[in-house]
């Protein structure tokens, strides 16, 4: 699906389909970021359904304090190397700040992304992307709707904190994952968001809907690559499980996690919130 490689892949590619009949049948989804060829090869052998290339990268590789600086550019260039180390995972890639800020402009970029490899893309917003995704959707663009923690947000919301924690912010969310799903919206992914409010979107919801920091009870689970192999110094959010700590090396790592993610074991109750 992805790449030119001379073996033969041990599994069939990951496909939207599939992913929803993962969510039916109550198969967990295991999901990692990824931002070059060599990461994306090892993921990919790991057997991840999903791999996200975040605008993450322009903390963890760019070595920004927020995401907003990532520019189309970046996303176009490093979704295009992660294209090229992938088989059977299933490809999405963010939509950076400002890249989506009308139909128009929201259609053309994420056609770049599609040309350069990627099978979905990924914005962050509430209802108000409805138009936006409703758009994409008509042009046969699959998309990711992201809600709660929006990094690309964070000067708005005041700094990276849980949300929906209210009666009223938490029925909010419910009706904006409702609006983007009706909109056109694939899959929804929910970041730092209490876990029983993550679990009533999950049962509501038609599509499989993706958790980071959102409890155990969403159809499957993302951490950026580089938290979950503990190569970041400094403090780590309290949903990131350090999987290297117990590896002997970089694959069987991100092998345990896909594991941990597929057996229920991660996250465990210390990595959600009330």
């Amino acid at each position: 699906m992805y790449g030119n490689h001379s073996t033969q892949p041990a599994r069939k590619p990951v496909t939207l389909r599939r992913l929803a009949k993962m969510k039916a049948e109550g198969e967990k989804i295991a999901c990692l970021t990824a931002y070059d060829a060599s990461f994306a090869q090892v993921v990919d052998a790991a057997g991840t359904d999903l791999v996200l290339v975040g605008d993450s990268l322009g903390m963890v590789i760019q070595g920004h304090a927020t995401t907003v600086p990532v520019t189309m550019d970046d996303m176009v260039y490093h979704t295009r190397c992660v294209a090229q180390g992938l088989s059977t995972t299933f490809l999405v890639a963010d939509m950076p700040f400002l890249s989506y800020s009308d139909p128009v402009r929201a259609v053309d970029n994420a056609g770049r992304l599609m040309q350069a490899g990627a099978a979905m893309v990924k914005l962050e917003g509430a209802a108000g992307q409805a138009e936006v995704i409703s758009a994409m959707a008509g042009q046969d663009i699959p998309v990711c709707a992201h809600l709660g923690l929006r990094p690309q947000s964070v000067h708005k919301a005041g700094g990276f904190r849980v949300q929906g924690r209210e009666d009223t912010a938490a029925a909010a969310m419910q009706a904006d994952a409702r609006a983007l799903v009706e909109a056109g919206a694939d899959l929804l992914l929910l970041e730092c968001v209490p876990r029983d409010l993550a679990e009533r979107i999950t049962r509501e919801a038609p599509v499989p809907v993706i958790g980071i920091g959102a409890g155990p009870g969403v159809d499957g689970q993302i951490l950026v690559l580089y938290d979950m192999l503990g190569i970041p110094p400094g403090p780590k959010p309290r949903f990131v499980r350090d999987f290297m700590a117990d590896a002997d090396d970089v694959p069987a790592a991100i092998a345990a996690y896909v594991q941990a993610v597929k057996s229920g074991d991660y996250p465990a109750p210390e990595h959600g919130f009330e």
